[in-house]
Parts: structure tokens; sequence; C-alpha cells
């Protein structure tokens, strides 16, 4: 497995703890080239993940792509290894933030 794998791997184990809605968006042919790796939603906030691993950045076009996210209010991540494990406060959906309606329960 390349290290960026690795980083996509973890980052889907977080977002499916708290049952996000996310994909891996298809960029050849009819795609669009430079949209992050892992795009989604999570209570209501749209977020794309771009995933690097080492010293790799995004290039021009996936910075391009992020800054367009950021500018309709989505959430514009890049992750690697030394954040991989903060993608769920990064999209504010931290499990132990969760509110949970507890009266339904009672």
């Amino acid at each position: 497995m390349t290290p960026e794998a690795k980083v996509k791997r973890v980052v889907t184990k977080h977002l499916k703890s708290v049952g996000a809605y996310y994909f891996f968006p298809a960029t050849g042919g009819y795609g669009k080239s430079g949209v992050p790796d892992i795009v989604g939603c999570f209570r209501g906030k749209f977020f794309g993940i771009e995933c690097k691993a080492g010293g790799n950045k995004p290039t021009a076009l996936q910075e391009k792509n992020l800054r367009e996210i950021a500018d309709c209010e989505g959430i514009a991540l890049v992750v690697n290894e030394e954040n991989m494990n903060d993608v769920l406060d990064l999209i504010d959906a931290n499990p132990a933030q969760l509110e949970f309606d507890f009266e339904d329960t009672l």
C-alpha cells in the first residue's frame, strides 16, 4: 500500500465512524481535474479532502479547487500523515462532540 493510500484508508475509517457521506470522484474522461481525493457531506457541511503523503503538496489545480470549495463556505482540507487522525475535528465531527436526543430513548 502506498503512503497516500494509507492516509486515505485512515481518513475513510474516521468518516465511516460518524456516518459521513463521502466518495472518491473519478476524474478521468468526463470528470473535472483537480477535484479533491475525497468529497462528501456531514451534518450539512460539504467537504473536500486532498490526501497527501510525505512531503507532497497539492498541485496548483488542486489548490484552486480547494480554494473554490472554501470560497463557497465548504470545508477544504489537505490531510497527510501528521493530521490524518484529526480529520473529524477538522470537519467538526468529533464523535465525543456529537449531540444525541436522549428524550426519544426514555
